[in-house]
């Protein structure tokens, strides 16, 4: 046993330990290992301030005020399910990139890359409305998109897609060359669009452009704003009025990477709580940034990873999805490819309560074959709906009860 552990065990015990130096030099790695947990499971016993520390992980969030906190991550009441979603024959999920439950509770909208990782040069329908069975209700928007990425159903039912493809990705040129992209796009119910903002297939970062939009969100009073963009984009997000008149823009302009408060490093979502407060997953930063109604920062918070995909339900429980941590790839842009250290997977947390604890992990199920969750939905029974990248498929995280799997 090392001196640390031996001292931390007499501390505990009350009694010093000997007579074990030579026995504890021929010890396998699995003993010591045997040994530690024994020493830290005595020490609990012993003080139950440490069992606090057993089976979290402590974490640093400073918020905008500058209070430095520390949060816990703990058990994952959820289990993962493949092939809910029945597609018409020959028709496979490609890349999700958006889950929101309709406003009647019993239909689930999800936007897909038409099959692959882009729409651009397809014939196939990116928006799809299914019943909780899983079965394909209605599809469309074929031709409208180079690349969906962001998605967002808001109050009165309306669908809004942003076009994530920043000038210089290869997945923006073809749509560019197609006069498509760039661009905000709103619609009703029937595919029909209703409003459009930004210019198609044109570029920029003035108050009418946009350069690869990742995420669009509408508060009640009809606000829309935008996180712009995505991978070398705008680095910035946008407010407009109902009827896209520009209102403000926090962050801003191409090649501003920057970890500083209020900058942004591919924001790659935006959503928003029953408060009005704005929550941008600023991904190359491996942090949320948190916002008031009027584009004044709140809180930054690192405690939820990597975030990707953010979602928010009715009873402002968080939903952060994370599939690039621990990833190390070559190229730019370099900051949003590491986050060593920590899992892929999705964390949970309330938002009523302060700093909005990390209260469930639920770990990437599967082997690690690249880019994991991303874009994620909630129904109203409380199903998470992820999508994977890499994979191209949509995964179902249904909750249950520790019992229920206790007589397996």
């Amino acid at each position: 046993m090392s001196r640390q552990l031996r001292a931390l065990r007499d501390e505990c015990s009350g009694a010093p330990m000997t007579g074990v130096g030579s026995r504890q030099r021929s010890e396998t790695a699995v003993a010591r290992h045997t040994e530690r947990v024994e020493v830290v499971m005595m020490c609990v016993q012993r003080n139950s301030q440490l069992l606090r520390f057993v089976g979290s992980v402590m974490l640093l969030v400073t918020s905008a005020s500058g209070v430095v906190l520390g949060q816990s991550s703990t058990t994952n009441p959820y289990r993962a399910t493949l092939g809910w979603e029945q597609l018409p024959e020959g028709r496979v999920m490609g890349t999700v990139s958006g889950v929101f439950p309709d406003p009647d509770g019993t239909h689930l909208w999800i936007l897909d890359r038409c099959g692959a990782n882009q729409c651009a040069g397809t014939d196939l329908d990116p928006i799809m409305k299914f019943d909780l069975e899983g079965n394909l209700v209605e599809s469309f928007g074929a031709g409208l998109f180079a690349f969906p990425h962001g998605f967002f159903l808001d109050h009165e039912g309306f669908l809004w897609v942003t076009e994530g493809g920043s000038h210089g990705d290869a997945r923006a040129t073809l749509g560019e060359s197609m006069g498509i992209g760039h661009q905000v796009l709103k619609l009703n119910q029937q595919g029909q669009v209703v409003m459009r903002l930004g210019e198609a297939g044109v570029w920029g970062d003035d108050e009418t452009h946009f350069n690869g939009p990742s995420g669009v969100v509408v508060a009640a009073n009809g606000d829309i704003w935008v996180s712009d963009g995505h991978r070398g984009g705008n680095n910035r997000i946008v407010k407009f009025s109902n009827d896209g008149t520009f209102l403000l823009a926090v962050g801003g302009g191409v090649g501003t990477e920057s970890k500083e408060a209020t900058a942004f490093s591919d924001p790659h979502d935006i959503k928003m709580d029953s408060e009005g407060r704005v929550y941008v997953a600023d991904r190359g930063n491996s942090r949320i940034q948190v916002f008031d109604a009027d584009g004044n920062l709140l809180y930054i918070w690192t405690h939820y990873g990597k975030p990707s995909g953010l979602f928010i339900d009715r009873h402002d429980i968080l939903y952060a999805g994370d599939g690039l941590s621990g990833m190390v790839r070559s190229g730019p842009p370099d900051n949003w490819r590491s986050n060593l250290g920590w899992e892929k997977g999705i964390r949970i947390g309330d938002l009523k309560t302060e700093q909005a604890w990390v209260t469930h992990f639920i770990p990437q199920h599967d082997v690690d074959v690249g880019a994991g969750i991303e874009f994620l939905g909630v129904d109203f029974d409380g199903n998470i709906y992820a999508g994977e990248v890499s994979r191209r498929r949509l995964v179902r995280y249904v909750p249950f009860r520790p019992s229920e799997l206790s007589g397996r």
